[in-house]
């Protein structure tokens, strides 16, 4: 079968088109006919580090952890899947796991679900990773009707999902961007937009909030900004982020008496704990999906796997809206 392999980590012109082994099915797992995949942040850092990233495989290696696809065969053991299902999830891309960008992929059932109805296979392949990611960091910040959530980076991957998912759970939600376009989407999925190179933490805390602050921050901006969550959260308030490799002073946090809640969705795939949690959250996504309460946003960008240098690069640009994928035209 065909594959677009890495024989090097290095700049986006790693990618070479490779003829490779089709994989066996094997008890517990599907193989999958993929159909499209989506780019995500941790995809370039894993090709640009290497084993610099203790999360990055072994070359050859074949990257991408978002897809969509079809089922070609199943597993002994494997119940509720057959031939021709439609299925999405986040499966592969690193560690001992081969990825998304080839024709065919092995991948634990537990790691899947069968796609949302309303999604296009591309529209599908762009919502496993962030959606899970958000999904996962509003459940342990304990989101609840009626709180007001707060979503850092609101256009962006994760968090243009977060606000959806929030909104759903019963949230009165707000969230962040700059950009007039950023503004403008963070409107149309439900949320109230904060420009935040114009308005200070404490001016929208007290426009939104009356001055008590936000029940629960989602930041998926991270690093420095944590200090911007604490100051926006309630007291006892919960801050959920994605990115959280930064040295901070957490006295703010302390002193208001906040739960932080740090996300990385990728410990079930490296350490094969708890694998079918991906797969509840992924089903239950579909159906919020299919009820009309969750879209992805996907980027204008039109790319097929042999592209994946261009896709990388075009998220890596920072000029992308929504999320980057790249289909199988093989």
């Amino acid at each position: 079968m065909k594959a677009m392999t890495i024989n090097a980590f290095g700049g986006s012109d790693v990618f070479t088109e490779t003829e490779v082994e089709k994989p066996a099915v094997k008890a517990g797992h599907v193989l999958i006919k993929v159909m499209a995949s989506s780019v995500n942040t941790v995809d370039t850092m894993i090709r640009e580090m290497g084993p610099a990233l203790p999360l990055s495989p072994a070359l050859p290696a074949i990257l991408g952890m978002d897809f969509a696809g079809v089922i070609e065969s199943v597993g002994d053991g494997v119940d509720g899947y057959q031939i021709g299902d439609e299925v999405y999830g986040c499966a592969g891309g690193l560690a001992d796991l081969p990825g998304t960008l080839s024709e065919f992929m092995l991948a634990d059932a537990n790691l899947i679900a069968h796609k949302p109805k309303r999604l296009s296979m591309a529209q599908a392949a762009a919502l496993p990773l962030v959606g899970i990611t958000a999904y996962e960091g509003l459940q342990r910040a304990g989101i609840s009707h009626g709180q007001t959530v707060l979503v850092h980076g609101g256009a962006g991957g994760v968090g243009h999902v977060a606000l959806q998912l929030a909104k759903y759970f019963g949230g009165d939600v707000y969230a962040t961007g700059s950009k007039d376009a950023q503004l403008a989407l963070i409107n149309k999925l439900g949320a109230t937009p904060i420009n935040y190179q114009t308005e200070s933490v404490a001016d929208y805390v007290t426009t939104h909030t009356d001055g008590v602050g936000f029940d629960v921050v989602y930041d998926s901006v991270g690093g420095k900004n944590l200090l911007n969550s604490f100051d926006a959260a309630a007291l006892n308030g919960h801050v959920a982020t994605t990115v959280s490799l930064a040295e901070i002073d957490l006295s703010v946090a302390h002193f208001k008496g906040l739960s932080l809640h740090v996300v990385f969705m990728l410990i079930p795939m490296l350490h094969n704990v708890k694998r079918a949690e991906h797969h509840k959250i992924l089903a239950s996504m579909a159906s919020i999906v299919d009820a009309g309460h969750l879209t992805p946003i996907l980027d204008d960008s039109t790319l097929a796997f042999s592209e994946i240098g261009q896709a990388h690069d075009r998220l890596a640009s920072g000029q992308a809206m929504g999320k980057v994928v790249v289909s199988n035209t093989w």
